[in-house]
């Protein structure tokens, strides 16, 4: 057991129960034994045995105390969370990824063309295959008659990136996140 212990990760929340990161469970168990934390979630069938005392196999725990995040984590646009936050699909003409061609591909679409005046940010790029950021070119979405099926928002960065490694168990506590409010 104590490899799987060591190998295992726990979703950390913060007090407000927003999703921190993955620790190694033994982490978790120490914040949970010293108060910092408590357990949310627990593996209902493995426990963590010490010489005088048993612990609860922790999957989600959150901390007693709020953790102040840094905004500057959320404001760096990047294609791999741009194209999560679009669930990899073309925001204009609505093929997933693994439905494009042999030689169409995903890309970051301005919505606003940068050459228009247009910015590198959240709430002006989204997600299109090449065939329609190419057929949109540097035109308006009015110009083009090509409007984009969701309106572009900065998704929680921390949100999206734990939601690739979750469980279904941890996954609940995460998904809520991934929009802001």
């Amino acid at each position: 057991m104590y490899g799987e212990v060591r190998m295992s990760k726990t979703l950390i929340l913060n007090a407000s129960a927003e999703p921190l990161t993955f620790i190694p469970v033994r982490r978790a168990i120490i914040l949970v034994l010293k108060e910092k934390a408590e357990i949310i979630e627990e593996h209902v069938e493995k426990r963590f045995r010490a010489a005088n005392t048993e612990v609860p196999y922790p999957l989600v725990i959150r901390l007693v105390k709020y953790v102040q995040i840094p905004r500057r984590f959320r404001t760096i646009v990047t294609n791999p969370i741009l194209f999560a936050r679009d669930h990899y699909t073309c925001q204009y003409c609505g093929r997933h990824k693994s439905q494009l061609g042999k030689k169409e591909y995903l890309t970051r679409e301005h919505v606003k063309p940068i050459s228009r005046g247009g910015t590198d940010s959240w709430d002006n790029v989204t997600t299109a295959c090449s065939t329609c950021n190419h057929k949109k070119g540097s035109r308006l979405p009015y110009e083009a008659k090509m409007y984009p099926r969701t309106t572009p928002f900065e998704p929680r960065y921390i949100a999206v990136v734990l939601l690739s490694s979750a469980n279904g168990v941890q996954r609940r506590y995460i998904e809520p996140f991934v929009k802001n409010e």
